[in-house]
């Protein structure tokens, strides 16, 4: 897994994209999709907060229509419906919550490697809040 942001992607999304690449047509790539887009709103309420309310809203809608159009398991299917209804909160503190939300799911639906950066990104997101870097 890549230890330095490229692009301005952390490491936990591009282990997410990394995955993506490697997997096959169907539900687990769908999954592996969703993950990565779900990660990347949530990563964005970090960086730009409530300064950009109207648009971190859009970035929300826009996720959960497109969450809605992809194959992948059901567990995964649940717990990023809650992730999405909590996201549309926007409040920056509550973004390590969601993605340890899915830690679990991602591991019985798309492997411990998903899990594994889904973490990497929760420790990040928690560490971005307290103003470390």
């Amino acid at each position: 897994m890549p230890d330095r942001v490229v692009n301005g992607w952390d490491p936990a999304t591009l282990a997410l994209l990394s995955l993506l690449t490697q997997t096959g047509r169907g539900p687990k790539r769908g999954g592996l999709f969703a993950l990565w887009l779900t990660l990347r709103v949530a990563q964005d309420v970090l960086v730009d907060g409530a300064s950009q309310e109207r648009a971190q809203r859009r970035r929300v809608q826009a996720l959960e229509r497109r969450l809605s159009s992809l194959a992948m398991p059901s567990p995964l299917r649940r717990a990023l419906v809650a992730a999405v209804g909590q996201l549309r909160e926007l409040r920056p503190e509550t973004v390590p919550q969601i993605l340890s939300q899915l830690v679990a799911p991602a591991r019985e639906t798309e492997g411990a490697e998903a899990a594994e950066a889904l973490t990497l990104a929760v420790r990040r997101a928690k560490q971005q809040i307290r103003g470390e870097t």
